[in-house]
């Protein structure tokens, strides 16, 4: 849903700054690795300490390096199935992460189990989200249907929630409530999302299989 958006306004704002690393001799697959290394730090290392707001600043600075390694290999002619395969992969580790950092936290100083539960829920909805798509794909099949809750909304409802509820340390009160509500959010929205691709790859197998068996009966 917002990808469709925000990917095209952030590649045209991003697209000097990739050619200036182009310049520079940065490879895309180096934005690629310190970017998701960036995340990961960012997620891990401030987030289990419940310094949220901190910790959405220094993963939203790497966070799009996503778009800028994607923009860098079209600029330069150099893009590849390598390049779409790191991206991939590692935009799971990401993902991963900043759920994980989450699940520490609820898991340690912020002592809810029923949070660190739904947090851990989100981490594994999000990777069996994108795994249904990859899936059905690699089997033939178009998977026509977006879902509700992708990636993109994923990141921005939990993200923008952490870091207004990172704002309860500068003694804004009540506000960390958001995080929770974004948790849930994104856990009911990802299980919509599960249930819309796992459907839609039911049917479009067997209209496949339809499709195949009349043929060869023909």
């Amino acid at each position: 849903m917002l990808n469709k958006y925000a990917r095209a306004f952030f590649t045209r704002v991003l697209t000097p700054f990739a050619a200036f690393l182009l310049r520079r001799g940065v490879s895309p697959d180096a934005v690629t690795l310190i970017g998701t290394a960036g995340v990961m730090a960012g997620a891990l290392v401030f987030f289990p300490r419940g310094e949220f707001f901190w910790g959405t600043i220094v993963i939203t600075l790497f966070v799009f390096s996503d778009l800028v390694d994607g923009n860098m290999a079209r600029q330069a002619g150099i893009s590849s199935r390598w390049g779409a395969f790191l991206d991939s992969t590692l935009d799971r580790v990401a993902d991963g992460a900043i759920f994980g950092g989450f699940a520490l936290w609820y898991a340690g100083q912020g002592d809810d189990n029923a949070l660190c539960a739904v947090a851990i829920f989100c981490l594994a909805s999000g990777q069996v989200v994108s795994y249904t798509k990859a899936r059905g794909e690699a089997i033939g099949l178009p998977v026509a249907v977006n879902g509700l809750v992708e990636r993109a909304e994923r990141l921005v409802i939990s993200l923008v929630a952490a870091g207004l509820a990172g704002l309860h340390a500068f003694g804004v009160p009540g506000i960390q409530v958001l995080l929770p509500i974004a948790l849930w959010i994104v856990a009911v929205g990802s299980l919509v999302t599960l249930i819309q691709r796992v459907v839609t790859v039911r049917r479009e197998s067997a209209e496949a299989d339809a499709q195949a068996a009349g043929e060869a009966g023909a």
